[in-house]
C-alpha cells in the first residue's frame, strides 16, 4: 500500500517575543543561514556580523499543545544611533511562509519593541519582493539601495504622531 502524500504539519498557535533561551538563537541563525546563504546565496557560509553583537533578536516561537515547539521566524533590531532604530534580517521558516500573521507579528513586535526602548525613528533593508507586506502595515518607502547585489529598499515605520520616522 502507498500512503498519500501528507503536507507537513505547520503549528497555528504562534507566540513573538524576545529570545528567552541560547536554543531560540541558534535556531534563529540557522534561519538565517538557511534563507540567505543556503537558498538566496546572499552570504557565503553565514550571514552573521558585528551588528548581532549590538542586536536584539526576536523570535516567532510555535506551540504544539501549549509546549513551545520551534522557532519559526526571526528578525533582529538595533539602536544605530540615539533613537534611531534598524531592522533587518527578516526570516521565516519555508513551511511558514505565506502563514498569515509569521512576518506581520514579528514585524510589529520590532517596532513596538524599539519604540518601548526610545526610537523616535525605526527603517528597515527590505527585499523589493517583500515590500508589499511593508506597504500594508503602513510603512514609508524612503530609497531603493542594493545588498550584496540583491534590490531592497529602505523603508520607515510609523511610529505614532503624523509622518513615517
Amino acid at each position: 500500500m502507498i500512503a498519500e502524500p501528507v503536507a507537513p504539519f505547520v503549528a497555528r498557535d504562534l507566540r513573538f517575543r524576545p529570545v528567552a533561551a541560547g536554543w531560540e538563537l541558534a535556531a534563529y541563525h540557522r534561519l538565517r543561514r538557511r534563507a540567505f546563504c543556503d537558498e538566496q546565496r546572499l552570504f557565503d557560509g553565514d550571514d552573521r556580523d558585528a551588528i548581532d553583537d549590538l542586536a536584539v533578536a526576536l523570535v516567532a516561537v510555535a506551540r504544539v499543545a501549549g509546549v513551545v515547539d520551534d522557532v519559526v521566524g526571526g528578525v533582529r533590531i538595533w539602536e544605530a544611533a540615539a533613537g534611531a532604530w534598524w531592522g533587518g534580517r527578516l526570516v521565516t521558516q519555508p513551511e511558514h511562509r505565506g502563514v498569515a500573521g509569521v512576518a506581520t507579528g514579528l514585524i510589529r513586535l520590532a517596532v513596538a519593541t524599539a519604540r518601548r526602548r526610545g526610537a523616535r525613528s525605526f527603517r528597515a533593508t527590505v527585499q523589493v519582493a517583500n515590500a508589499p507586506l511593508f506597504d500594508r502595515l503602513g510603512w514609508t518607502r524612503l530609497e531603493a539601495i542594493a545588498v550584496r547585489g540583491a534590490p531592497h529598499l529602505v523603508m520607515a515605520a510609523e511610529l505614532g504622531g503624523g509622518a513615517a520616522s
